[in-house]
């Protein structure tokens, strides 16, 4: 459904998402006494953690020893990599959403062994800038339009995200073309309201293109430890524990309703019983899209410089089986926990971040081999 200003119902949710954040200066950065009191910060979940930085440090620098700020956060322990969005760090390591989400935030001792740097703003723009040209390669073969935005456009995009503002995003995103998905799910939503140009025509007035390739980022979280409630599910001591997979999802026009659960069998052959193609079976574009999520991931780059739709969306899926020893306990994007057999179309163009990737966490148990 379209909401007034643009965009759709569900995106103006997503882009007006936060979490509340109860941020604490670690103990070993306090110089004064009494300790100071933990900030109290709404954190969009488009956003990135370090944009907080300005917010943020008014309420230590009275506390801080000398030196020079390098900010960064941390969670049970676990340094944040401060280039995944606010929001798919928390849907990936609070099970049970934890609220107020109980941050520290160091402004010394960077852990360069654990992330990759981060000295401004901009490190986290070009972050931004290259996540959109990688997806921008993967739905249309190449990303001549990301590089040839003017430098007016790129602000205009960069502030759009800084400030929440959709109206101004989507303004300056269509005239990049990106392809749409087109589902029946949001045509039957749509059915009994007239559609205005705007919802089916990009800013120039041409039809928008249709897409068959997804770019789609899949955090998977393994899980060894038996638990019955997500308050119970063990905490993310090392990043180790989580699988970082950029895997295009391909779609083919078929006929079929291509569902949510479509996409995860693709994404997740290993634990579907399904079996990647051997490497000769391998197209030269999907060699090429690796070559370019490689060129193009946020570590390697900053090391060199919803009525009916919610009642589908927020019901929670019971723990799928998966295959002999892998069962999925929960998979969440956005926050939300989607029904499998929701449209993967809808999903995709309601649900993805601004960068065109669509982020998906999935909790994964895993049964350890029995030792004898």
């Amino acid at each position: 459904m379209e909401s007034k200003g643009g965009g759709t119902e569900a995106q103006k949710y997503i882009w007006e998402g936060a979490i509340p954040l109860q941020i604490h200066l670690h103990e070993s950065e306090v110089t004064t006494l009494p300790t100071p009191p933990p900030a109290m910060i709404l954190a969009p979940r488009i956003g990135y953690l370090p944009l907080l930085a300005q917010k943020i440090k008014p309420f230590f620098s009275n506390s801080l020893p000398p030196g020079v700020d390098t900010i960064w956060f941390e969670y049970n322990g676990l340094p944040l990599k401060w280039y995944i969005p606010t929001g798919v760090l928390f849907d990936l390591l609070c099970a049970e959403p934890e609220r107020p989400w109980n941050l520290t935030v160091h402004f010394r001792g960077y852990p360069g062994n654990i992330l990759t740097p981060c000295d401004s703003e901009d490190s986290v723009k070009w972050s931004f800038i290259n996540s959109f040209k990688e997806a921008s390669y993967i739905i249309n073969g190449n990303c001549k339009n990301v590089m040839n935005m003017s430098q007016s456009d790129q602000l205009e995009l960069w502030r759009s995200i800084m400030d929440g503002n959709l109206d101004s995003y989507l303004r300056i995103s269509s005239k990049l073309k990106f392809g749409i998905l087109v589902d029946d799910f949001s045509i039957q939503l749509n059915i009994s309201s007239p559609k205005s140009p705007e919802s089916t025509q990009n800013a120039d007035g041409t039809a928008p293109a249709k897409t068959g390739r997804i770019p789609v980022r899949l955090y998977v979280r393994t899980i060894n430890e038996d638990f019955d409630e997500l308050e119970d599910a063990p905490v993310v001591e090392s990043w180790d524990r989580i699988s970082y997979i950029n895997r295009p999802v391909e779609i083919h026009g078929d006929g079929k309703c291509f569902t949510l659960y479509d996409a995860i069998t693709k994404l997740l052959p290993e634990f579907f019983g399904e079996k990647l193609p051997p490497k000769d079976d391998v197209s030269k574009e999907e060699v090429e899209v690796v070559e370019v999520e490689q060129r193009l991931s946020p570590e390697e780059t900053n090391k060199s410089n919803t009525e009916q739709s919610g009642e589908m969306l927020n019901e929670g899926i019971v723990s799928c089986s998966v295959s002999d020893g892998a069962e999925i306990k929960l998979l969440r994007i956005q926050g939300i926990e989607p029904k499998m057999e929701i449209p993967f179309a809808w999903v995709v163009n309601n649900l993805m971040n601004p960068e065109y990737f669509l982020h998906i966490c999935v909790y994964v148990k895993i049964q350890e081999p029995i030792t004898i």
